[in-house]
């Protein structure tokens, strides 16, 4: 068997490979685009086997095609996936329905008050941790429970994508700690094992996958997945993490006070702790290694807003150079977007104010505005947002010690020069950000033993750091504080309007 690593992450519009040699090197990478599919406001979901697992095959056998690389060089194979979601199968590991998305699915509202006020919510605090919001797994369960009845008589098991990927490559049914994390209230935060304390109203803890750390050994290679890969059947596979989780990895956040924000369709915090620390606000979940803790947050609208801008209100422009034309108009433009202001909840917003009927608003419009204000509107937006977030990390008492930017997002120097002057924080970006399947190829290298811990130190190279201009403070930190002020006096309204 080979030494050569592959990592593969489905993410929201698109999933990548990467195949890496031991000491980090990349040697070819794939990518595949694919839609997200919305049928009523407020639901999000995919196919788990026309997306999920078909972009898997696809990128094994495109990376894997004989020239010069096949399945007999890979030494160990790691996924991540988005997450956590919900999937329903039947006895034969078939899929019931699309699977459900991560917190940007917020159909699940009424079950989420039901769960609240029937199992109480201190208790489940007290018990996972964190409070009931859209990223929670179990109000879904719940929801298909109950507008599904027929298909739901037909689960036996409940899954997650990265899970259902492991599934079809290796028989094994096994889901990873962090991701299990968001299945509450099944997970007790403390012993980090399934628990029955509130099982009884969402679903039997024997349907749920086997629980293990990102790193560990999930299975082999069957003959079923080497046949529709072209893998090596016997092939070491990680159990992986979810996308956020193993972009952390990819750029070396994996110590206390290391936090990592993930510009991708969403934006997704990681920070890493030694002990846990419960907030309402954010999510405190497992982390990717033994021992360890993360605080988790997540915006719910960053990169496909800056999308939905480009392909509603940007149709004409190429779609091969729209994004650089649309960041190079919004840098000529002041900061303040010239009197605009916006709230980027285009999709609700999860951390910190975990409201699933929130809205997007711009603010101060006027007939001199153009598309260039507006994008850099969006962009502040956002930046605002995550400061929100960054500010309530250092409220529950976490020490923010590097901060390292990761994702698609980062292609953009303009959009992190925006959120380090709005949130008056540096930003790492290391040399090589390829994402996710990057540190899904080191996941793979762990548990296939080809790695040790300590060899991220190679993998990780150093690149630039994105200081914030102090000239642009005070004015950022009076549009912030308009930002807050906006939410509140807007949130009534626009419930109303979204009713």
């Amino acid at each position: 068997m080979g030494q050569l690593l592959l990592g593969i992450d489905v993410g929201t519009y698109s999933s990548k490979g990467v195949l890496v040699e031991p000491d980090g090197t990349v040697l070819r990478t794939h990518v595949v685009e694919h839609e997200m599919d919305i049928p009523h406001p407020g639901w999000a979901e995919q196919d788990a086997d026309a997306v999920w697992w078909a972009d898997v095959v696809q990128i094994c056998r495109a990376i894997l095609d004989g020239d010069p690389y096949t399945g007999d060089d890979v030494g160990g194979v790691a996924m991540s996936a988005i997450g956590p979601c919900m999937l329903p199968l039947d006895a034969r590991g078939r899929p019931l329905r699309p699977g459900i998305l991560y917190g940007v699915d917020t159909r699940a509202g009424a079950e989420i008050e039901e769960l609240a006020r029937t199992l109480g919510e201190e208790a489940v605090f007290d018990f996972s941790g964190m409070a009931f919001t859209s990223q929670a797994v179990g109000p879904k369960i719940l929801w298909m429970r109950t507008h599904e009845p027929e298909l739901w008589e037909r689960v036996d098991h409940i899954t997650t994508a990265s899970s259902y990927l492991i599934l079809r490559l290796t028989g094994e049914k096994v889901i990873d700690r962090h991701t299990a994390s968001h299945y509450m209230p099944l997970m007790d935060i403390r012993t980090l094992e399934w628990s029955n304390r509130f099982a009884g109203r969402v679903v039997e803890v024997e349907k749920l996958p086997r629980l293990a750390w990102s790193d560990e050994l999930a299975g082999r290679v069957s003959r079923a997945g080497s046949e529709a890969t072209g893998l090596k059947a016997g092939t070491p596979v990680a159990v992986g993490a979810v996308d956020a989780l193993s972009e952390g990895i990819s750029v070396g956040a994996v110590k206390p006070g290391d936090l990592m924000i993930m510009y991708g369709s969403t934006a997704f915090f990681i920070m890493v702790l030694a002990t846990p620390r419960p907030d309402r606000r954010m999510w405190t979940v497992a982390g990717a290694f033994e021992g360890q803790y993360n605080l988790a947050a997540g915006m719910a609208t960053t990169g496909s807003l800056t999308r939905w801008f480009r392909d509603e209100l940007a149709a004409g422009l190429p779609p091969e150079s729209a994004y650089a034309t649309l960041f190079a108009a919004a840098e000529e433009v002041e900061p303040g977007a010239a009197g605009l202001l916006m709230l980027p909840y285009f999709s609700g917003e999860r951390t910190p104010v975990n409201d699933t009927r929130a809205r997007g608003v711009i603010a101060g419009l006027t007939l001199a505005h153009s598309r260039r204000h507006l994008y850099r509107a969006l962009l502040e937006g956002v930046a605002y947002g995550i400061r929100h977030n960054i500010e309530t990390f250092r409220a529950i008492g976490a020490e923010v010690k590097q901060v390292v930017a990761v994702g698609g997002g980062t292609q953009s120097t303009t959009w992190l020069q925006i959120v380090s002057d709005v949130a008056g924080i540096p930003q790492s970006v290391p040399a090589l950000t390829i994402g996710a399947s990057y540190g899904d190829a080191f996941l793979a290298g762990l548990a296939a033993g080809i790695l040790e811990p300590s060899d991220l130190q190679t993998w990780v190279k150093p690149g630039i750091t994105v200081e914030p201009n102090v000239s642009h403070k005070a004015l950022y930190d009076a549009y912030y504080a308009d930002y807050l002020l906006l939410y509140e006096r807007t949130r009534d309204i626009v419930h109303r309007l979204g009713a």
